[in-house]
């Protein structure tokens, strides 16, 4: 396969409501998409960056740039085998995994689409149904957030995860489960706190949840381990793992006992794979964690939620739950036992509707090798 041009695309997406965690509120999604055309046919990938560099040190402006200056020159024009034959070639980029993982899943889809086979199968997944949990905001009254609740367990989600933070914590945990004492909860912190602050999180052990997600600082594993000891609640780490030697260390140390596995965090679905790989082996169960990606990114998490070590219910929800109107047709839909048939025709099994993607476009870069058009 040779990818003879590359298209980056800036849209813009509203959200049905705002989503806020511990460092930030957001209403509306910026998001850079990259399509490969190589022989005719053109496979699409997302980059997870955010607007701002909140969440990692990349934002959608320096994946941009590192795609269009030094990423995507990289690949132009080259032969290449399988998806896997571009991590060689990304590695003099330090870092910079959201952007190099746009790129290479579109490789993957365009591999997958090459051969006539579904993506998942291509990953090396095996389930064919994958259940499914929600990720719920910081909300502006505990109130809002159990109704918000309440209509997510209507809808069949099987696990519940709220953002929480100094301040919006224990009570508001307290009354979830006042109210829902059995149903499947969780906490993602995203590193509101420190470790000097332990003795407030063990008070979390008294709800029964099933994770406190990466609760310390967010390129931490050592602390984390300390944490861990202390607590009877299992501990997922989610920023901390950027490679399958983060996941190693954190297993060697004890320093959780979920991994939370986000494709873009990770670099791309090579060393996604070699993460699960290590933590299925170390006896450490995975989830797939969302970036509030359009359907594009999602029908990708989709295929990856299949291999056999994602055994708890992900955050890879339905369409409707964040956008009025999806860029893939059929959108993603949910059960109402909580579940998503994973589709089996070539590629993700989504359609990318170009159309729409060409009326929500606010900036277009094209790379040929040699030379740029805007």
């Amino acid at each position: 396969m040779k990818v003879d041009a590359i298209t980056l695309r800036e849209i813009q997406m509203p959200l049905v409501q705002f989503f806020e965690t511990s460092f930030s509120r957001t209403y509306s999604r910026r998001i850079l998409l990259v399509s490969l055309h190589w022989d005719g046919a053109t496979a699409w990938g997302e980059c997870v960056a955010g607007e701002d560099p909140y969440y990692s040190e990349e934002s959608l402006e320096t994946a941009w740039y590192v795609i269009s200056k030094y990423l995507a020159p990289s690949l132009l024009d080259r032969e290449v085998g399988s998806a896997r034959d571009c991590v060689p070639l990304f590695a003099r980029v330090r870092e910079h995994r959201m952007a190099k993982a746009a790129l290479e899943n579109a490789l993957w889809v365009a591999e997958a689409e090459q051969e006539n086979l579904p993506l998942w199968k291509l990953l090396g997944g095996t389930q064919r149904e994958i259940p499914c949990g929600v990720s719920i905001g910081i909300q502006d009254s505990i109130e809002q957030l159990l109704e918000k609740i309440e209509g997510e367990l209507a809808a069949g989600y099987q696990r519940i995860k709220v953002k929480i933070k100094p301040g919006w914590d224990l009570k508001v945990i307290e009354r979830i489960r006042v109210r829902w004492p059995k149903i499947l909860l969780s906490c993602d912190a995203n590193s509101a706190y420190r470790l000097e602050e332990s003795e407030h999180l063990k008070k979390l052990d008294a709800f029964n949840l099933l994770m406190i997600e990466q609760p310390l600082w967010s390129n931490d594993i050592y602390f984390h381990a300390k944490l861990q000891k202390q607590l009877k609640t299992a501990l997922c780490l989610d920023e901390s793992i950027r490679t399958a030697r983060d996941a190693e260390m954190a297993a060697e140390l004890g320093a959780c006992r979920i991994i939370n596995v986000k494709v873009g965090r990770i670099g791309g679905f090579s060393e996604a794979i070699a993460v699960h790989d290590v933590c299925q082996r170390a006896g450490i169960p995975v989830w797939c964690g969302g970036m509030l990606e359009s359907g594009v990114g999602r029908a990708q998490n989709i295929a990856l939620s299949t291999l056999a070590n994602f055994k708890l219910p992900g955050d890879v929800s339905a369409s409707k739950r964040y956008w009025k109107e999806d860029i893939i047709e059929p959108e993603v839909t949910v059960s109402a036992k909580g579940t998503i048939q994973v589709p089996n025709g070539p590629g993700t099994g989504y359609k990318v509707r170009e159309d729409l993607i060409e009326k929500l476009t606010v900036r277009k870069e094209v790379l040929r090798k040699q030379r740029a058009t805007a």
